[in-house]
């Protein structure tokens, strides 16, 4: 299966900074392009660190340490009181930024972006080369892009490399229709095993937003052992390798 690499959605113009760049210049550059984050590169554009809205804003919280807090953030102040000491004396970009930063590898898919923004709770990522050079930035709107894809090139993806190359079915064996990125499964399959993997391969294509399925099938496969039902069809070992 062919997913969406990170270097063809990622913006290349990437504003940065250095880390030695005061406070109120990475705000004021954050302000100025509308953005809320920006990596830290040093001389040879290796990515230190990522300053974000976030970081300025604790920075200014850390600095009211004397404020009254409710019992259960006793807790979580404590965990985060050496963090919070350093952006309270932050005086650059340097001092504030998250270090080190999460990043990515330009051919990387875009569901690994998405799952490393989710586990990570960042919005953009830096998009390193080998050396940790900063190449671009991917960001949660260029994420979403693959869904901004046409229905008919979606459908022509579901056709050649769901249907003909990986199920190796004749073009037409299938009904496939595409409204607004969810697709419809139309037809007569040989083996009810098939069935779930047809949607599931469906599904993983990108800017598929959900698959609904009206497959049949004309031969019962489901009382075959594993191994038998390996023979008749395509293995689970081998789609893992998609």
């Amino acid at each position: 299966m062919k997913h969406r690499l990170i270097d063809q959605v990622m913006n290349r113009d990437v504003v940065t900074t250095s880390p030695e760049v005061p406070f109120k210049e990475v705000a004021d550059l954050l302000a100025r392009h509308a953005i809320s984050g920006v990596p830290v590169v040093d001389r040879d554009d290796k990515v230190l660190g990522v300053v974000s809205e976030t970081d300025l804003m604790s920075h200014q919280a850390a600095r009211d340490d004397d404020a009254p807090r409710p019992w259960y953030a006793l807790r979580r102040r404590a965990k985060s009181a050496r963090a919070a000491r350093t952006k309270a004396g932050g005086r650059t970009a340097g001092d504030l930024m998250t270090s080190p930063a999460v990043t990515i590898g330009p051919r990387r898919t875009v569901a690994e972006a998405a799952r490393t923004m989710a586990a990570h709770r960042v919005e953009r990522l830096p998009v390193i080369d080998e050396e940790g050079r900063l190449m671009g930035i991917v960001t949660r709107s260029d994420l979403l892009s693959v869904f901004r894809r046409p229905d008919g090139e979606v459908r022509d993806e579901i056709v050649e490399d769901v249907l003909v190359r990986t199920l190796w079915l004749a073009p037409h064996t299938i009904d496939v229709r595409v409204l607004d990125g969810v697709v419809t499964l139309t037809g007569k399959l040989q083996r009810r095993s098939e069935v779930p993997i047809a949607i599931r391969l469906t599904g993983r294509v990108d800017g598929v937003v959900s698959v609904i399925d009206h497959l049949s099938y004309q031969e019962d496969d489901s009382h075959l052992r594993p191994t038998e039902q390996a023979l008749h069809g395509i293995t689970e070992e081998w789609l893992r390798k998609i």
